[in-house]
C-alpha cells in the first residue's frame, strides 16, 4: 500500500509516518512537507534511511507538486497546516492559503489520480466551545462533541479548516472520492513545536522564565496522546466508511492551569514562576470530545494515561533540548 502524507515533518505527521511504518510492513510512505516554521527534518531522523520512506519537498498548494507526489498513491494522508490560533490572529493568510488552497489542490490531485482514500485530518475546533464543566465531574451529562455537532468555528485557524472538511465532503459527494475525516481533541508528546500549551511550558520552565498563562486558566481542554491518535487514524483509513467523520478524544480533560502545575511538579519546580496574562481573542472556553463512534465503528479506545503521557513527554524535552533550543523561543 502506497501512502502519500502531507505535512510529515511535522508534529502529528511525524509520528503517524514512523507509527505507519513500524505497523504496516507492506507500507511505502511519500512525504511531502514544505518545511514551514512548524515542520522540522529532524523529526524524521529515524525513517529518512527506511527505503520504504521518501521525503519530498515541496508545498500542496502547487499543483504541479502534488501530481508527482501523490502519483501511484493509494491513500491521502493530509496533515499538512497551518494550525497555531494565535498565529491565525495575527495574520490569516498563510491559513487560508495552506488549509483551503492546499487542501483543495490535493482533493484536485487525489481525484484526478484515482486514489483509493483521502483522509482529511481535522480538529475539534471546527466545533467551537462547550459550555464549562468541571473536568473529570462525576456527571457524564455534561455535553461533548460528537460528529454530528453543528460546525461552529470561532478563529481563523478553526474556521480554515472547517472550510477544509467542507470541500473534503464536498468532493466526495459530488464527485464520489473516497473521503473520510478524522477530528481530535489537543494532542501532545514528543516532537511538537515549542508554540503549544505542553512544550512551552516544559521549555520555558526548564530555562527559568515565566509561565504565561491566558486569563484566569481554566479553559479546559482534552488530551490525547499523540500515538493514540495515530492509532486512530490508520483505524479509519483501513475500517472507516467512506463520507464519514471519526472523533478522537482521549478523556482527559483538564483545566490549562492544571496542566501546567502537574509540569511543574514533575520538574519539581515551584509554581511561583506562573505569570496570568491578558486572554487571546475569542478563546473557547472547553473542548470535550464524544469518541463513541471511533470505539463502535473502529474497535478504537485511548490507550495512555494523561499522567503517564505527560510525564513521558516531559522526559522526552529533557532529554531532547537541542532539538527545542534550534527553534527561537520568542517566536
Amino acid at each position: 500500500m502506497k501512502y502519500l502524507v502531507t505535512g510529515g515533518a511535522g508534529f502529528i505527521g511525524s509520528n503517524f509516518v514512523q507509527f505507519l511504518l513500524d505497523e504496516s510492513r507492506d507500507a511505502e510512505v511519500i512525504n511531502l512537507d514544505a518545511l514551514s516554521y512548524a515542520g522540522n527534518i529532524d523529526n524524521l531522523v529515524e525513517v529518512m534511511d527506511n527505503p520504504r520512506h521518501k521525503f519530498i519537498h515541496g508545498d500542496i498548494c502547487d499543483p504541479d507538486t502534488v501530481s508527482c507526489a501523490i502519483d501511484g498513491s493509494d491513500v491521502v494522508v493530509n496533515f499538512a497546516a497551518e494550525s497555531h490560533v494565535d498565529r491565525s490572529i495575527a495574520s490569516d493568510k498563510d491559513f487560508v492559503r495552506t488549509n483551503v488552497l492546499g487542501t483543495a489542490t490535493l482533493l484536485a490531485g487525489a481525484l484526478a489520480s484515482g486514489v483509493k482514500r483521502f483522509l482529511q485530518v481535522s480538529t475539534d475546533e471546527v466545533y467551537g466551545e462547550l459550555p464549562w464543566a468541571e473536568p473529570e465531574q462525576e456527571d457524564s451529562s455534561a455535553p461533548r462533541f460528537t460528529e454530528d455537532t453543528p460546525l461552529a468555528p470561532r478563529s481563523p485557524y478553526s474556521a480554515t479548516k472547517a472550510a477544509a472538511d467542507h470541500l473534503a465532503l464536498a468532493y466526495h459527494v459530488t464527485h464520489g472520492l473516497d473521503v473520510v475525516i478524522t477530528r481530535s481533541s489537543n494532542n501532545y508528546g514528543p516532537n511538537q513545536h515549542w508554540e503549544k500549551l505542553i512544550p512551552l511550558m516544559i521549555t520555558y520552565a526548564l530555562q527559568g522564565q515565566p509561565l504565561p498563562v491566558y486569563g484566569d486558566g481554566l479553559h479546559v481542554r482534552d488530551w490525547i496522546y499523540v500515538t493514540d491518535h495515530c492509532r486512530g487514524i490508520l483505524a479509519a483509513i483501513e475500517q472507516g466508511t467512506s463520507g464519514m467523520v471519526y472523533n478522537f478524544g482521549g478523556d482527559s480533560e483538564r483545566t490549562n492551569i492544571s496542566v501546567v502545575k502537574e509540569i511543574l511538579e514533575i520538574l519539581d519546580r515551584g509554581q511561583g514562576s506562573i505569570r496570568h496574562v491578558e486572554d487571546r481573542p475569542g478563546h473557547d472556553r472547553r473542548y470535550a470530545i464524544d469518541s463513541s463512534r471511533a470505539r463502535s465503528k473502529l474497535g478504537w479506545e485511548p490507550s495512555v494515561n494523561f499522567s503517564d503521557g505527560l510525564r513521558d513527554t516531559v522526559s522526552w524535552y529533557v532529554a531532547n533540548q537541542e532539538w527545542w533550543e534550534s527553534s527561537d523561543l520568542d517566536g
